[in-house]
């Protein structure tokens, strides 16, 4: 990457790249300006169907797209806010008739006063010119949320009970949403995402970067909550298989291993293969019915890739060359000859939604307002199962990332494959409704990993480094007005994870839309001011508040400087050791000031240090409910002194990232039911409480 050049923003290879939403330069800063590499931008054309190899082929595809906009009456996809007419049809001709089929199967004359909805409008100009378009109505924005309300954040593997086998599962997540909603309190529990992973050994732990966005992972499910399960034949078997479970269990929460998330799926597959044995019960068979006709070729598609990932292993692109092609007359024959492994997969599938709607009915039966908060990855691995079933709308050959920046000098490749806007637009943004309807089907609220993914996102074209990418801009309204559509529908609220680099105006667009933003207390400073902290009345109110998050230290960790004595003995550190502490100490140091000015440090101090921490804890989320932030969250291993986070950017085996139990000051683990029994979880929640 160099500075910009003036004269290059008003090149062929320019213009033809802004036309296609593809960028030449980007801004880090707004002082500073970065010229992207005509490789990145060439590539990212190239993947967009645009040849710009040549200058005689830049000429051409100039031409061809500024025609094709000349001639074009209408955008694929518009968008009509609060029942308003979409702003593209003011621009057509005087006399341009209008017709309107509606998704629930009216046809108007109007495209105002529109049902919310995704209907087809069709119009005809008074010189015979006709176009069709995608309609997007949507609600001029989502409701804000039932008043105020705190709950807790946790990385559900992590959250052991006594019941669990060797990681947290769906059922202590429906125990954890009873107790919080009845003994706490608490309006919402977010989890981490819970989307299925890619299979093999070993498994990528991360939550981040899964097979599929659109079906959680049977990992999760509670094997014996399963109906099916007592009646298995095999009582023998059966036994073996909870003594191993408890095995696994003792493992993690008696001797200090990390959980093993291999090792849990190969015993509940185990397991869910004798429970598929078991003959459906007359109404169990008529739900799975209709769950299978509900999900379609969707769930089809799904299924088959799981399928096939048993014979052929998890990366599609190594399988036979006709079976990479989910429609191809040899993928219809596979699955005709898999269909009991089809049947199986598919009915993981079911199970797992079951058991994720008991527990959003059951936070609701406690109580809360919101509930389960669901959290969207940014996006998935390109050899699993979305990538093969979606490839049409996903950006081949290249991949997500982050340009640099101050804190990672060579930005960042996350490996995953981006929508195509061209494609997306082009169906009406089908698959993407798709996936928000998946999310939001037991879900109170939805968040969005990098929200500023609507907007645009850094494409890194295969074998390149992520400093050799480029910005590439999607359509924001449409893919806002399918969020705001689909999340009203549900009723849920949306949260955008919006921390870091923003480009200006995305945070207003996001409010305007009611998608509320993610404000996490040490980034909270007066950054155009002193560089202070931000004092709690100058907060927004549209976000949900917090200590901390997964990727960050846990506030213990924060306040004592343990977080950068574990970066250097990982060799994290780019600074001497001192410089590093010195800056955190200052950094903490200068919080605690602001937390005792404001008298909200009662009773911290004094000679024993663990009670000076608790408090100091307890002090820090006083202040965030002294903001006016609509939602705070409480990071759950915060709650009992845990100092380890749950993943630490920038490692990969130096570190256990995803793969750490809940644990107190100590160290030793806590288990669901001693987290119910805690005097210190208590005595921070009766400050939140007593806060709101």
């Amino acid at each position: 990457m160099t500075p910009a050049d003036p004269e290059r923003a008003d090149t062929p290879l320019a213009r033809l790249a802004a036309l296609h939403g593809v960028a030449t330069s980007y801004r880090p800063s707004p002082d500073r300006t970065v010229t992207a590499s005509d490789t990145a931008v060439t590539a990212a054309l190239a993947t967009l169907g645009v040849d710009a190899s040549t200058p005689d082929a830049v000429r051409h595809a100039l031409a061809a797209r500024e025609g094709e906009l000349r001639e074009r009456l209408l955008p694929p996809t518009v968008v009509g806010w609060g029942g308003e007419p979409p702003a593209a049809l003011a621009a057509l001709p005087d006399g341009t008739r209008v017709r309107v089929e509606t998704e629930q199967g009216e046809t108007r004359a109007s495209a105002e006063g529109l049902p919310p909805g995704v209907h087809t409008l069709h119009v005809a100009t008074p010189d015979g010119r006709t176009a069709e378009a995608h309609l997007i109505a949507a609600p001029a924005r989502l409701p804000e949320p039932p008043g105020r309300s705190y709950g807790l954040l946790v990385q559900l593997y992590s959250l052991l009970s006594r019941r669990s086998w060797g990681m947290g599962d769906l059922g202590d997540l429906a125990e954890l949403t009873a107790w919080a909603g009845r003994a706490l309190g608490a309006g919402f529990v977010q989890v981490n995402p819970l989307h299925a992973a890619v299979p093999g050994a070993p498994t990528d732990p991360s939550p981040y970067r899964p097979s599929s966005r659109r079906y959680p992972d049977p990992v999760h499910l509670r094997v014996a909550d399963i109906p099916e399960f007592p009646y298995a034949e095999d009582r023998s078997r059966t036994r073996t298989l909870l003594e191993r479970a408890a095995r696994l269990r003792e493992s993690v929460l008696d001797k200090g291993e990390l959980i093993d998330r291999d090792a849990v799926w190969e015993l509940k597959r185990e397991a869910l293969e004798m429970v598929h044995a078991v003959p459906l019960g007359p109404g169990r068979r008529a739900a799975y019915a209709d769950f299978l006709a509900e999900q379609g070729q969707e769930l089809e598609d799904h299924a088959t890739w799981y399928a096939l990932a048993e014979l052929y292993g998890p990366d599609w692109h190594t399988w036979p060359t006709r079976l990479r092609d989910p429609r191809s007359s040899a993928t219809g024959r596979a699955r005709a000859e898999l269909m009991d492994r089809v049947d199986f997969h598919s009915r993981l599938a079911w199970l797992t939604d079951a058991q994720l709607a008991t527990a959003q009915r059951t936070a609701r039966d406690a109580g809360m307002p919101i509930g389960l908060i669901h959290d969207l990855a940014v996006g998935v691995h390109p050899g699993g199962a979305d990538a093969w079933a979606q490839q049409e709308y996903l950006a081949s050959g290249m991949s997500v990332g982050a340009p640099p920046d101050a804190f990672n000098p060579r930005g960042q490749d996350w490996g995953l494959p981006p929508w195509r806007p061209d494609r997306l637009a082009a169906s009406g943004y089908a698959p993407y409704r798709r996936l928000l309807r998946a999310l939001l089907r037991h879900a109170g609220a939805l968040r969005i990993d990098h929200v500023m993914g609507l907007f645009r996102l850094w494409w890194v074209p295969q074998g390149q480094p992520p400093t050799e990418g480029t910005y590439v801009r999607y359509d924001a309204e449409a893919m806002l007005a399918v969020l705001v559509l689909e999340a009203s529908r549900a009723g849920a609220l949306v949260i955008g994870e919006d921390l870091g680099t923003v480009e200006p105006g995305v945070r207003e667009t996001l409010h305007e839309r009611g998608v509320l933003g993610t404000s996490v207390l040490w980034f909270e400073r007066d950054w155009e001011g002193d560089g202070q902290p931000l004092p709690p009345e100058r907060w927004r109110a549209d976000c949900l508040a917090t200590a901390t998050t997964h990727d960050l230290p846990p506030t213990a960790a924060r306040l004592s400087g343990e977080h950068v004595e574990l970066r250097d003995r990982l060799g994290l550190l780019t600074r001497p050791l001192a410089e590093e502490r010195a800056e955190a100490a200052a950094e903490t140091g200068q919080w605690l000031a602001l937390l005792s000015r404001l008298g909200l440090l009662d009773g911290a101090g004094g000679a024993n240090s663990a009670v000076s921490e608790e408090r100091e804890i307890q002090a820090v989320h006083r202040f965030l409910l002294r903001t006016p932030a609509r939602l705070v969250g409480v990071w759950l291993p915060d709650a009992v002194g845990d100092r380890r986070p749950q993943n630490l950017p920038g490692t990969w085996d130096q570190y256990p990232n995803w793969r750490l139990p809940i644990a107190d000051a100590a160290g030793r683990p806590v288990t669901l039911e001693d987290l119910a029994a805690s005097p210190r979880l208590y005595a921070l929640m009766d400050v939140v409480r007593r806060g709101r």
